[in-house]
């Protein structure tokens, strides 16, 4: 929360106590900026949430509590009763302008926040299947997920980002067999390429390299050996253009999960979860598969854990998998899934509470359905390539900063189209080229030849025309605006203020003159205004993974 309302939330909780001699709870004190400007700087509703714990009308109990906040908040110009009880506060001018040597002294960490408590989150997004390049859908949660992590950093949880590496079962296994295929091709032999295979052109390149390597050695070479080979090549040389993809997106792991390792490595790990389902009577036996009770946790029906090939079903190491994350000491584990997970996040949570584990510490916010779309149409295919666009097509189509905006900027459980005839445009109607074009402006001011040089002041009275008021309200509402979008998993809200912060900026720049000759003071004080707005947007901007541009 900003400096302002953190002591109007205080004083609040305290007029309430010597008033009426009640504790709010915890969360029973909001403080908002309203929508009309008219009605003040902040509002509370706390008279309407004491309403029924007091039996009084709102505005009764509105009109009790005023006295007291005018005495305890020194920032207040006026503290009012309007509406059906809301109280309004109108803060002073030289109030609001101290946030100026706020950000100036934070510099890169203002908006900065203990919220979080240094809670241990682990977020797992993308672990898209090692089987392919990465397309449209999965820069969504890419995106998203790096943005969400960069908002709890600032928040003040400890972050983990995690990529699960589906690196087991059959289509490793027609991984293998379509990368021998195409590597038997290169020799003008034969091998039948699987009819479920992957017959996309990044498979031949990985046979290439291979032949590369290794010449002509795996032509006859012991069946099980070459396909063991063909599966290690073939995931690793899929997660490095994975890797490279993703480094071009700005998006960064700090750990690779795979189901390997699972089974190679901590094969017992599933042994333990097994055991322990079946010790506490939740498996049992049907058409020669073993299967797991969920229902008895509200599932729609059983789920099966071994099918009766003997094989497991994806199911089963995946609540190895979770059972691990707890046992690494993670508080809380965030999941980005596609929406077709739908019915696969209640059977987890089933599992996990059957194991003993609070089902609730595991969040899992599924990600809806891209559509590209370009001169109205939607655009299903690469021209290139005529395949699925690849993340790394769409960043030289339309630019990683746009990319990441516009995925970033609707709310991950709406369906969203792309616009990509927008996202490249350099019009004001572009969101991103809007906000980074605010920023530009900033820096150009503080930089052109001719701009005097800053000196921070102690107060900044001069700063009183409504448009450099509505700036200053914007940037001490950022520490705010960061706290609440990284509690509600929300960093769209982030591409708002950077869209409200940039209209503010742009009114401003079009209405005050910065540099001012015949009013050198005015001048400083505006210079220290544009630099703290500066630092701001860039610090937001950051937050989603979008550069901020010192040239346009």
């Amino acid at each position: 929360m900003s400096e302002i309302s953190e002591k109007l939330v205080s004083s609040i909780r305290a007029s309430v106590k010597s008033v009426f001699g009640i504790e709010p709870a915890e969360n029973m004190v909001m403080v908002e900026r309203p929508r009309d400007p008219k009605m003040g700087d902040y509002s509370t509703n706390i008279a309407m949430r004491l309403a029924r714990t007091l039996h009084k009308a709102p505005r009764d109990i509105a009109n009790e509590l005023v006295p007291a906040l005018k005495e305890s908040i020194q920032e207040a110009e006026s503290v009012e009763v309007a509406g059906a009880g809301f109280i309004n506060f109108r803060i002073s001018e030289s109030a609001l302008s101290d946030v100026i040597n706020v950000v100036l002294k934070a510099g890169d960490d203002y908006g900065k926040n203990e919220d979080g408590k240094h809670e241990k989150v682990l977020v797992e997004f993308v672990s898209a299947n090692p089987t392919g390049d990465l397309h449209c859908g999965h820069a969504r949660g890419a995106a998203w997920g790096d943005a969400l992590c960069r908002l709890l950093s600032e928040a003040g949880y400890d972050v983990t980002r995690e990529y699960y590496v589906n690196d087991a079962g059959h289509q490793i296994d027609m991984l293998a067999e379509s990368i021998l295929s195409r590597y038997f091709e290169l020799f003008g032999k034969e091998y039948p390429l699987p009819e479920n295979g992957y017959h996309a052109q990044d498979i031949v390149e990985v046979a290439k390299k291979i032949r590369e390597k290794d010449g002509d050695k795996w032509l006859n070479a012991d069946q099980e050996e070459r396909l063991e080979y063909f599966k290690d090549e073939g995931i690793e040389m899929k997660l490095d253009a994975i890797r490279k993809d993703l480094d071009l997106f700005r998006v960064h792991f700090d750990s690779w999960m795979h189901e390997r390792f699972f089974y190679q490595n901590n094969s017992e790990r599933i042994n333990k979860v097994l055991a322990e389902l079946t010790a506490k009577g939740l498996t049992y036996e049907k058409d020669d598969a073993l299967w797991f009770r969920s229902t008895q946790f509200g599932d729609d029906k059983d789920r099966v854990l071994k099918k009766n090939t003997g094989l497991l079903t994806y199911l089963t190491p995946d609540i190895a998998n979770h059972v691990y994350k707890f046992e690494r000491g993670y508080d809380t584990l965030i999941n980005l899934w596609g929406a077709d997970h739908h019915s696969y996040v209640k059977r987890m949570k089933c599992a996990l509470e059957a194991l003993g584990y609070d089902p609730d510490r595991m969040i899992v916010d599924l990600i809806q359905m891209v559509r590209m779309v370009s001169n109205g149409q939607e655009v299903k295919m690469s021209k290139r390539t005529g395949n699925a666009i690849t993340i790394r097509e769409l960043c030289e189509e339309v630019g990683v900063d746009a990319a990441r905006w516009f995925f970033v900027s609707k709310e991950l459980g709406t369906q969203m189209d792309f616009d990509m005839d927008l996202a490249k445009s350099k019009t004001n109607d572009n969101p991103v080229y809007y906000a980074q074009y605010a920023y530009t402006r900033m820096f150009n001011i503080l930089h052109r030849e001719d701009a005097p040089a800053f000196k921070a002041e102690e107060k900044y009275s001069l700063l009183t025309d409504p448009k450099e008021l509505a700036i200053l309200k914007e940037i001490s509402e950022f520490p705010k605006a960061v706290a609440d979008a990284a509690k509600h998993r929300a960093p769209n809200r982030i591409c708002q203020y950077c869209t409200n912060l940039a209209k503010d900026f742009h009114s401003f720049y079009n209405s005050c003159r910065v540099v001012d000759n015949e009013n050198p003071q005015l001048t400083n004080q505006r210079m220290g205004l544009v630099n703290a707005a500066m630092i701001t947007m860039k610090n937001a901007l950051d937050l989603i993974g979008v550069s901020a541009p010192e040239k346009m």
